[in-house]
């Protein structure tokens, strides 16, 4: 049997001697993270022949043996009986839950893989659909097949939320699997009205993962859970503490922002309503902040500012107007913006090098139509090389402009 050192603590697993693990955490014990439990669990669960398909579980919402036996406490749940719209984490050990849900007439929603292309896909069964066919609908491959995606401007409501769990506590706590999407996920339904404090939180998972995890180690945005769902028992946790308010923007990286589209609109809404939107890796100015006359004179033209960020490969069909939304969706709207349709480019001009920097880490990746654009900081230009440019005045009320119809 592994030895494990959780900074502060030893312990060793034992074997189970009743269908649950006794937890090896204890909150006395300071220094033990959520990566130590986190690798505590994927081991224990390996190394006692306790995961199931796909494996490793390392790094991942874990699938276990005993799964579709947990889930059978779904539908008997009085939350489960009174919802409508359910949403339901894509994860394999929630995939009889999926299935509960679609035989029982209601409505279905997974996030997308990553929250790339969306926030929901409602799983819909074609006409007259068997048990077997349901059964396939809660697959990933169903989700894939029988799903639309559900806008942002949708106005739904969700009633009922199950998410998957590394680690839980029967206070309620839990611990994911590191990428904090669960989290997300549930912050951007606060964002969109389709939550409340008062929906319910359930997760689906096996004994050995329930334990007790240090208060310590909890933050805001953390989310807690309502009902924990094992293969044995039914858990009702009647946690007191609040669930994410809302998203944490100061959690969010430009990465994260440039790979979500939702995401940046979701961040450009709340800008508008004045909210404190500022990143995680970069300043920027709140909203409503005016620049000095003087900051705001176009750059010369025949000379880029060493403050400017260089964007190639935009489609040959691109439009200034396209660019320019995805930049303010993005948080990264310059001051000026020189724009080379012909040459499949533009300059974005800033007078901090700062946001400059931050601009190039939110752009990488970034897509725009079917291409995926080049950005760097610009070189000095000479004027012959600027010759077609567009390059744009400030609006009225001195906030940045950028060009474009």
């Amino acid at each position: 049997m592994r030895l494990y050192s959780c900074a502060t603590f030893i312990f060793f697993p034992t074997q189970l001697e009743t269908a649950f693990c006794s937890s090896p955490f204890q909150e006395e014990h300071v220094g033990v993270s959520k990566q130590d439990i986190r690798e505590w669990i994927w081991d224990y669960m390996e190394s006692q022949n306790l995961a199931d398909f796909p494996q490793p579980v390392h790094h991942r919402i874990p699938n276990f043996k005993g799964a579709s036996r947990a889930a059978e406490h779904f539908p008997r749940l009085q939350a489960f009986k009174m919802a409508r719209t359910i949403k339901v984490n894509p994860d394999a050990p929630q995939k009889n839950a999926r299935f509960f849900v679609l035989d029982s007439k209601k409505t279905l929603l997974v996030p997308t893989p990553r929250l790339r292309t969306g926030l929901f896909n409602k799983i819909t069964p074609p006409p007259g659909a068997t048990k077997d066919i349901l059964r396939k609908c809660a697959t990933s491959q169903g989700v894939r097949n029988y799903s639309t995606p559900v806008g942002l401007d949708s106005k739904v409501l969700v009633d009922l939320v199950v998410v998957g769990s590394v680690a839980v506590s029967e206070k309620g706590w839990r611990i994911g699997k590191g990428e904090g999407y669960a989290d997300l996920e549930y912050a951007m339904m606060v964002s969109m009205g389709a939550v409340s404090q008062g929906t319910p939180v359930v997760t689906i998972v096996h004994d050995c993962q329930v334990v007790d995890i240090p208060e310590a180690l909890l933050e805001d945005h953390d989310l807690s859970v309502d009902y924990i769902l094992t293969p044995t028992r039914v858990i009702t946790t009647g946690c007191e503490r609040p669930k994410p308010a809302g998203i944490a923007w100061s959690k969010i990286s430009c990465e994260m922002l440039g790979k979500m589209p939702i995401l940046r609109s979701l961040r450009h809404r709340e800008e508008q309503a004045g909210k404190d939107v500022t990143l995680q890796d970069g300043p920027r100015s709140p909203p409503g902040a005016t620049r000095s006359p003087q900051d705001l004179a176009p750059p010369e033209l025949g000379s880029v500012p060493p403050s400017s960020v260089q964007i190639g490969n935009l489609p040959r069909d691109a439009r200034v107007s396209e660019l320019k939304r995805a930049l303010s969706a993005l948080g990264v709207a310059p001051s000026w913006l020189t724009w080379q349709g012909p040459q499949h480019r533009a300059f974005l001009h800033y007078r901090d090098p700062a946001e400059a920097q931050q601009a190039i880490a939110c752009l990488q990746g970034f897509r725009l139509g079917a291409n995926t654009v080049r950005v760097v900081l610009a070189r000095q230009q000479r004027a012959s090389d600027l010759v077609g440019s567009h390059t744009t005045e400030p609006l009225p009320d001195h906030r940045p402009a950028i060009a474009g119809p």
